[in-house]
């Protein structure tokens, strides 16, 4: 196994990850555009490649979900203005989130043990924001971050979807 160097906090890492064209209003059909690669500081990534030989993820659904059941959600980039821990709490975090509405929303999330508040002020977050607000330490939720969740050797493992910060709050995602 090859040994893999140490970041300090403040240091980056340089990979590529694909993009795409920006899209281009047509007549006609036309072949997709090529896919580029684009180089991008990850602050804190380690170095080298990512080991997925231990990951476990959930089996899919096997219930399906119409398209007009789907549609109903709706998704939205979401900036993070302020993010605090919730007194009393050891799980959730408190956002205070720009959902493009020009009013503020705040969204309670328990990922209080994988992320520290000051780590996500100023991220790009994708949230569910038509769900019914709901009440979480005397404190209305309204909405969802999303997350992606897996295991590895038998622990639980949480990223927030963060999105590019050119995509403006209250972008809709389809």
């Amino acid at each position: 196994m090859a040994q893999q160097a140490m970041l300090k906090q403040d240091e980056t890492v340089r990979t590529q990850i694909p993009t795409m064209k920006p899209l281009e209003k047509v007549d006609a059909p036309k072949a997709a555009a090529p896919v580029a690669a684009a180089t991008v500081d990850v602050p804190g990534a380690e170095a080298g490649p990512i080991d997925f030989s231990k990951v476990e993820i959930e089996p899919l659904f096997k219930d399906e979900v119409d398209f007009d059941t789907f549609s109903k959600s709706d998704f939205r980039a979401v900036k993070v203005k302020e993010c605090t821990a919730v007194p009393k709490s050891k799980k959730l975090l408190k956002f205070v989130l720009d959902d493009g509405t020009g009013t503020d929303r705040v969204i309670l999330s328990g990922i209080h043990d994988t992320y520290e508040p000051e780590e996500l002020v100023g991220k790009t977050l994708i949230a569910i924001t038509n769900l019914p607000a709901r009440k979480m330490m005397g404190i209305d939720s309204c909405g969802m971050i999303i997350s992606a969740i897996h295991y590895e050797e038998g622990q639980e493992k949480l990223h927030c979807l963060m999105v590019d910060d050119h995509i403006p709050a209250g972008a809709k995602l389809y």
